[in-house]
């Protein structure tokens, strides 16, 4: 193992350097002015992260339109990851996961509809075209949009795992990262995601030091909550179960297709149940051979009571799936996810929505 170790880092590791040094032109090309930053006349917040996958950013997406929408006409433009579309896509009550990718799908279904949400590779082009056909928008929101530096965003938001954190890994394709560290120093707020619970203080000023943000930068620590369960397929569902009433007589089948279902698999298996774990790659389609697979491991458990579980994010490509299993249907929820900010003992009381209502406020003064 330490041999195969030290052979893909002296293959790795040089590659690294080379994505660097590619990365660090393309910066500088739009630090001197050299590439062109659009700038637009409402303000856009940019929310994305320097390490690739799987640092919460659509329930941060959620979080933040779920606060401005409060105050401002708000919409939300992303890229649409895995979608089978080009240019660009206004969400509809017509449209499926591969209109929009997974991600941009579970967000207008998660607000009902209520939250334009469109999909365009081409951020500025993408843009121009929101503030056409809705020209009473206030604020656009940027979905995964960090390394897009062609739009000049007024606020950025950028996102790092607690326990996986950007500066303890290396640059692609021997570590995560799309860019160096450096690039933190284009944010505005900083957020550490996916914080356990019971972190001393110490722990947190320590990853504060780490970070090294100049004293105008704002950051935070998050956390995942998870909601009750609820029915992928409501029309098939009788009676929803509740995870902390059920026992040991019961089993749970876990099915995941995110970049990092470990917090999710460790929430489920902090229940009594006894818990089989299926996991999928990321943004993975379910096919035929797939459906059997569930069906089978479904069918092999003994529990006194079974259902399956899982993510919100691969809820929304199954409930559309044509391939899955009808007499599944009555057994199959899914946990809803969403943010909350962890309350440190040693920083002052300014949270996150007040910090970033105050610069969007400074903005469009």
């Amino acid at each position: 193992m330490a041999s195969r170790s030290t052979a893909a880092k002296a293959i790795l590791l040089p590659l690294s350097k080379l994505y660097g040094a590619g990365t660090w032109v393309r910066n500088k090309m739009y630090d001197w002015n050299i590439a062109k930053q659009t700038s637009f006349d409402i303000p856009v917040i940019c929310i994305g992260n320097i390490a690739v996958g799987g640092t919460g950013k659509t329930p941060h997406t959620e979080y933040v339109v779920h606060l401005l929408r409060k105050t401002y006409r708000v919409a939300v433009l992303s890229r649409g990851y895995r979608r089978h579309t080009k240019g660009f896509v206004m969400a509809s009550k017509h449209s499926t996961p591969r209109d929009l990718g997974d991600e941009s799908y579970q967000m207008y279904h998660k607000f009902g509809g209520k939250i334009p949400v469109a999909v365009c590779e081409n951020r500025v082009a993408g843009i121009q075209e929101l503030r056409r056909l809705l020209p009473d928008l206030q604020v656009i929101v940027l979905d995964d949009a960090f390394q897009h530096r062609a739009v000049k965003p007024d606020i950025a938001i950028v996102l790092t795992e607690f326990d996986r954190p950007l500066f303890q890994d290396h640059l692609m394709p021997y570590g995560r990262l799309r860019e160096s560290t450096a690039a933190l120093s284009r944010a505005d707020i900083v957020i550490a995601t996916k914080c356990r619970r019971g972190i001393k203080p110490l722990d947190y000023s320590l990853f504060d030091k780490n970070l090294d943000l100049i004293p105008a930068q704002a950051r935070f620590f998050s956390r995942f909550a998870y909601d009750s369960l609820r029915p992928v397929f409501p029309d098939a569902v009788s009676e929803i179960p509740y995870l902390h009433e059920l026992t040991a007589r019961d089993m749970l089948l876990t099915v995941s297709g995110i970049a990092n279902p470990r917090p999710f698999v460790r929430y489920v298996k902090s229940f009594e149940p006894k818990v089989k774990v299926n996991v999928f790659p990321d943004h993975h389609e379910f096919n035929r051979a797939d459906m059997d697979t569930i069906r089978n491991r479904f069918n092999s458990m003994n529990g006194e009571r079974r259902y399956i579980i899982t993510t919100e994010k691969d809820a929304v490509r199954l409930m559309g799936n044509p391939y899955f299993p009808h007499e599944l249907k009555p057994y199959i929820f899914y946990l809803p996810i969403h943010i909350e900010f962890v309350e440190r003992p040693d920083q002052s009381a300014t949270s996150f929505d007040d910090t970033l209502l105050r610069m969007l406020r400074n903005i469009t003064k």
